[in-house]
């Protein structure tokens, strides 16, 4: 079958590890699993973090990339595939099963023409989404519905900063913050993303750095290393900073000292649950929120979606489609 894939890690040239081509066929296991014919697929930072060799032992390439998906199952339901595989038993809390994994890592990922995933981790595709749009969900939109619902402790009318404005996590943060009723704040470099995210919903844009006109309940930090200290310093004392990613970096200075003195809380948050997958879906469906998808590109052109991704310069997410 035809597949994006790693070929093999490389920290220095990232996409010149990227290919295009035949990989052995999908196949499930036993029949808790099933193979889902894919039909679009959605690009996220993991997926970078794969060609460069990060949380993936060199013996596993080449390895199929790509975390989420929509496509059909062997009894031809349209279907959202989720992205931790766990245990049926470990379903409330996939990342507390001590085997859990994602596709992309433990077994092979999304961007193919059929993937091979258990059956529990499945979830109907809503009929007034499109395949690009229901593929690009369960990376971002229920990574973000887990820090603002689950994670963050909010509640409607407190303020929330969410740094590095642009992103899908950023996207889908903004558009789920703003539905929910919570006083948005975002921030980026970059003028023209600060622009996006208020038309987005955002109430309010500042330059990363920027102190801000008075301190947030909570923080959802996902760009890392460039933003941490200035997360760090926006909370108000007791408050939150959620951690799903680092984009730019996962060591910085901790600043401890400013963490107990404060009581802030940091909370790290992965992915989400199929419960919490199926509520953001009805979410979503009720107030008529739709992934905002920045490009569609065959697979055959994945790699001009990389190359944008790695620029910097997406609003919104990036899907494939065969």
């Amino acid at each position: 079958m035809l597949a994006v894939y790693a070929q093999h890690p490389s920290s220095d040239d990232p996409l010149g590890t990227l290919r295009f081509g035949e990989r052995p066929a999908a196949t499930a296991p036993d029949d808790t699993w099933t193979v889902v014919t894919v039909k679009a697929a959605g690009l996220n930072h993991h997926d970078l973090w794969t060609l460069r060799g990060a949380g993936l032992p060199a013996d596993r390439y080449p390895m199929i990339l790509g975390g989420e998906a929509s496509g059909i199952d062997d009894e031809g339901n349209e279907v959202i595939v989720g992205t931790v595989i766990a245990a049926p038993q470990w379903s409330h809390e996939p990342v507390r099963d001590p085997a859990h994994t994602l596709l992309s890592e433990g077994a092979p990922g999304t961007f193919a023409e059929r993937v091979a995933v258990p059956r529990h981790v499945l979830a109907p595709k809503p009929a007034g989404f499109t395949h690009a749009e229901a593929a690009c969900v369960t990376g971002t939109w229920l990574t973000a519905y887990r820090m603002l619902f689950t994670k963050s402790g909010l509640a409607p009318g407190d303020t929330v900063l969410i740094q590095g404005a642009g992103g899908g996590v950023s996207t889908a943060l903004t558009r789920l913050a703003r539905t929910a009723g919570f006083r948005v704040w975002v921030t980026s470099r970059s003028a023209e993303k600060r622009a996006a995210a208020e038309r987005l919903g955002a109430h309010a844009a500042f330059p990363c750095g920027r102190p801000l006109p008075e301190p947030v309940d909570a923080v959802m930090e996902s760009v890392g290393r460039a933003t941490w200290s200035h997360s760090l310093r926006s909370v108000r004392p007791g408050g939150t900073i959620v951690v799903t990613g680092a984009t730019s970096g996962a060591d910085p200075i901790a600043h401890l000292n400013r963490i107990f003195w404060n009581e802030l809380k940091v909370v790290g948050s992965t992915s989400g649950t199929l419960d919490e997958l199926r509520r953001l879906l009805a979410l979503m469906t009720r107030h008529g929120l739709r992934p905002d998808i920045a490009d569609e590109l065959p697979f055959a052109d994945a790699r001009k979606g990389f190359e944008r991704l790695l620029d910097g310069e997406v609003v919104g997410k990036i899907a494939f489609h065969w």
